[in-house]
């Protein structure tokens, strides 16, 4: 019996134009770096920003360079770029998000987000969106909330004590990034689900081992 599903955010139940790996691209390439957009999603999504960052330009330093600096000074750039981003950005629900939430509710599960953002930035996205916790969703957790981020299982183990959840069996993760997919089987998930509306393609969400891949939110229902 499935008691909770974790949803990803951006990419997932979230629709806003890829604008965090577009800001994320452009921060890093104003060190001199030449990513493309698909290669920062690729190496990127899902991941803490900060953590994502030193992972990306590791791909074209040579391995005994300290970017720990260079690293501080891309995630400040990019954390005032994307508040700039967001303040103008028109983000909406993924198709079929809230009636999704509604359904699950209706059938006594509960609906938490997750996300590699920190906490300002998800709640930034939630205002927007006019999402409320305790109406169209049951919780957040952010990358601020835990001591690991993806793909370790914090942010799903940290949920599921909210609401006094002691089987990770009973638990969906829907994720639109194969690091989603690694954090769900990693937190014993009964299901790991990739959806292909963000990040990844099938392929790259296949290659990660989830349970399925689905194209729409509303696919999820049949399974839980």
């Amino acid at each position: 019996m499935v008691k909770m599903v974790v949803f990803d955010m951006a990419g997932t139940t979230v629709d806003e134009d890829n604008v965090v790996y577009k800001t994320l691209l452009s921060s890093i390439n104003r060190e001199g770096f030449d990513f493309s957009l698909e290669q920062v999603l690729e190496l990127g999504a899902g991941k803490e920003k900060k953590k994502a960052i030193a992972y990306i330009i590791a791909t074209q330093l040579s391995p005994t360079e300290d970017a720990t600096e260079l690293t501080d000074d891309i995630y400040n750039d990019f954390i005032t770029s994307l508040k700039s981003a967001y303040e103008v950005l028109d983000i909406k629900p993924q198709p079929g998000a809230e009636k999704v939430f509604e359904e699950l509710h209706e059938k006594g599960i509960r609906v938490v987000l997750n996300t590699g953002y920190d906490s300002y930035t998800a709640n930034s996205i939630l205002e927007k969106l006019q999402w409320k916790i305790g109406v169209q969703i049951d919780a957040l957790v952010t990358a601020s909330d835990v001591p690991n981020n993806r793909p370790h299982p914090d942010m799903i183990w940290m949920a599921m004590k909210l609401f006094d959840i002691q089987e990770p069996k009973q638990v969906v993760k829907v994720g639109d990034s194969a690091v989603d997919i690694e954090e769900g089987k990693n937190a014993g998930c009964g299901l790991s689900i990739g959806i292909t509306t963000g990040a990844h393609t099938y392929e790259q969400l296949s290659a990660a081992g989830p349970n399925l891949v689905i194209n729409r939110l509303k696919d999820l229902l049949s399974w839980v």
